[in-house]
């Protein structure tokens, strides 16, 4: 009489399920309303600094002398930040590229809001933009902190909103699979996202604070 041998599957690990990555994806609400908001804030420093400089050099053309509305005292200074040779590090004046830059990220904000799906390389694309855009105001916080001495309020604005859709977006990337990442690093972008924001922009703070803090003190 011959045997049959049940075999127990229960007891046999499971093959590893190999992780797919979606071909698109599109953002939540808030993840576009995210970007709506910071490419607004951006684009307006960016608009607003854009005008200052053009009443700039037309006050110099005139012999005359133009102060900026954000020139406060000799530390926040837009003035002395608007003259200096590094808000023009391309050949032309920074925020003329941010003009160009923060409407980009609002056109792809509003393009979330009505259910857009975008392909893994737009995605990759995008971040790679905003990962030029926060290394530029690293650049540029540098810059003003340590060269030209002085602080620019709307330069500041720009800065926060940069970091802000870099972090958020490199977040989307990574919980997508978008970007290779332990899932470790996964639950956490997919929890704390916020934090990683805002410990960058308080070491910012930070470093404003003690590199005049004689000033702030006085």
């Amino acid at each position: 009489m011959s045997k049959t041998t049940v075999k127990d599957v229960s007891t046999e690990p499971e093959p590893e399920r190999a992780e797919t990555v979606p071909q698109s994806a599109g953002g939540s609400r808030a993840f576009a309303l995210m970007l709506v908001i910071t490419g607004a804030a951006g684009l307006l420093a960016a608009w607003v600094i854009t005008i200052d400089k053009f009443k700039l050099l037309e006050a110099k053309v005139e012999g005359k002398t133009f102060t900026p509305g954000c020139s406060l005292n000799p530390v926040v200074s837009c003035g002395s930040v608007m003259e200096s040779k590094q808000a023009a590090a391309f050949g032309f004046p920074n925020p003329m590229l941010g003009l160009v830059a923060y409407g980009i990220v609002i056109c792809v904000g509003m393009s979330l809001l009505g259910r857009a799906r975008f392909p893994r390389w737009y995605w990759l694309t995008f971040n790679a933009g905003t990962l030029f855009g926060v290394a530029f105001c690293a650049w540029l916080m540098f810059q003003s902190l340590y060269r030209i001495n002085a602080l620019c309020l709307w330069c500041s604005l720009a800065w926060v909103a940069t970091i802000i859709m870099f972090w958020y977006v490199t977040s989307f990337n990574i919980r997508n699979g978008f970007l290779p990442a332990p899932n470790w690093l996964k639950s956490f972008f997919g929890e704390f996202t916020w934090v990683m924001p805002v410990l960058h922009i308080g070491i910012i703070g930070m470093l404003i604070l003690t590199r005049w803090w004689d000033f702030w003190t006085s």
